[in-house]
């Protein structure tokens, strides 16, 4: 028995390769499925199920590419209703793959088809569950993204998802694997864990939502306390996973095109295309083409796209550092964002040898912006969870999430600072403000952490006790 998790950091997504025999299952796979095909071609295998826990919210799976290529069956649990062949399977269905089984757990709650596969080993015993994001290391999945598709309130889709976790997943044994869909940095989930890999038993001991003695109630109350809004494009990967999407070997070579500075003009022009720069913020910050929106492939790259472009359909322009044009599509795929129609041809350097108008970004010092606190406005677009463990006195928290819903909170005529954690989600919110123009912004390089270390800047820390 071989079970791999293929763990992608940008999306803080989990997918599995579980092989027995020469017969392979992939577990919630990404978007772009050929390292699954070589993967079992390689140890001999043949690819006989793609099972899928959910419909996915925050990524688009490979599902349906990876089973018209394979032949592999898709399942899903109970109360599915995709719009392509899948088998839908019963509560307690089991799945025979070489010397092993799967056994399907319908856990509903995140959402109503949200299943977990227990896999059980050659001798019949509790292995692993593969839990999607019924259960997360650290915590469950949020019971909100599903409620209007579900006509059900999030209350009661966690009154389900507490039965589901006390009646099919804390009743198997201490050393049974966990393999969640997520960790940290995932929307699914409030307080999602670093590890990727744990057991039942250190959940039941570490994770807030397992509580021995925990009562509906108070489970319903915690799990839905503090919920962010969900980011726009959601629902959109939502009815992707259920209704289908085009190949991406299609959607690679749509928006593999090479473009001159005429071609690019013309095509972002004639389409109202969005120019995405997804170069190295250092490098944005020096120049840039004007009205581009910065998000850079070093960072967290899809979930920002996503949560800031949010129409999945809206047509792109890329500007991306040399070599990495193909990694670019592939990676806005993941999210959905299919209508790439080209990128800009020698980057940058193509657009400035050209003599064309050139935006920059003034970005100073945490010791300039210490040295001018109570002189100009300072606007902090870290999460709402970061500003309130600290933040600089008076300093008003915009997040980044929502940026485009507090323009008008952002001085049109006199200059300003932004900052964040490092300096990455800052030059994003200031491409956007000057994409808007909103010209006076000036990042702050380092973000919060080069603040604090010039212990010029007073800082405000909210205890978790206080009132």
């Amino acid at each position: 028995m071989k079970i791999e998790q293929i763990y992608t950091g940008c999306l803080a997504q989990g997918a599995y390769y579980v092989e027995s025999n020469g017969e392979v299952a992939i577990i919630d796979p990404l978007r772009e499925v050929q390292s699954y095909i070589d993967t079992a071609e390689k140890n001999n295998g043949t690819i006989k199920y793609i099972f899928e826990t959910h419909f996915h919210a925050d990524f688009v799976s490979g599902h349906v590419t990876l089973a018209e290529k394979t032949g592999a069956t898709i399942v899903y649990g109970p109360t599915a209703a995709p719009k392509y062949d899948a088998h839908i399977a019963t509560d307690g269905e089991v799945f025979q793959l070489g010397d092993i089984s799967i056994t399907v757990l319908h856990t509903p709650g995140h959402t109503m088809e949200s299943t977990t596969y227990l896999l059980k080993d050659a001798e019949g015993n509790n292995h692993a569950i593969f839990s999607g994001d019924t259960l997360f290391l650290g915590d469950v999945g949020r019971p909100d993204l599903a409620q209007k598709a579900a006509s059900m309130t999030q209350e009661e889709l966690a009154g389900l998802l507490y039965d589901s976790l006390r009646t099919k997943i804390m009743t198997l044994e201490d050393d049974v694997v966990v393999y969640p869909a997520h960790g940290a940095g995932s929307a699914c989930g409030k307080n999602l864990s670093k590890e990727t890999v744990g057991t039942i038993g250190e959940q039941k001991k570490t994770n807030y939502a397992l509580r021995k003695d925990m009562t509906k109630e108070e489970f319903v109350v915690e799990v839905t306390e503090g919920l962010l809004p969900p980011p726009a494009y959601f629902p959109l990967n939502v009815k992707m996973n259920k209704e289908g999407y085009q190949s991406i070997d299609d959607v690679l070579k749509a928006g593999s095109k090479a473009l001159s500075v005429a071609e690019f003009e013309k095509v972002a022009n004639e389409n109202s295309a969005v120019i995405l720069d997804v170069r190295h913020q250092s490098e944005f910050i020096k120049g840039f083409v004007p009205q581009a929106i910065f998000i850079g492939l070093k960072g967290t790259f899809a979930p920002w796209v996503g949560a800031l472009i949010k129409d999945v359909s809206q047509p792109i322009v890329l500007i991306t550092p040399v070599g990495e044009e193909e990694a670019t599509i592939t990676r806005l795929s993941r999210v959905g964002f299919d209508n790439v129609l080209g990128y800009l041809d020698g980057s940058f350097e193509s657009w400035a040898a050209a003599g064309k108008e050139i935006d920059s970004l003034e970005s100073v010092s945490a010791e300039t912006m210490a040295a001018d606190h109570g002189k100009l406005p300072i606007f902090d677009v870290r999460k709402p969870g970061e500003y309130e463990n600290e933040h600089v006195v008076d300093v008003p928290n915009t997040p980044l999430d929502f940026i485009n819903d507090h323009l008008t909170e952002f001085p049109e005529n006199q200059p300003f600072y932004v900052h964040c954690a490092g300096g990455y989600r800052s030059v994003i919110a200031a491409s956007i403000l000057k994409a808007r123009g909103i010209h006076g912004v000036i990042d702050v390089a380092g973000g919060y952490k080069a603040i604090k270390e010039t212990a010029v800047t007073r800082t405000a820390t909210v205890c978790p006790n206080s009132q």
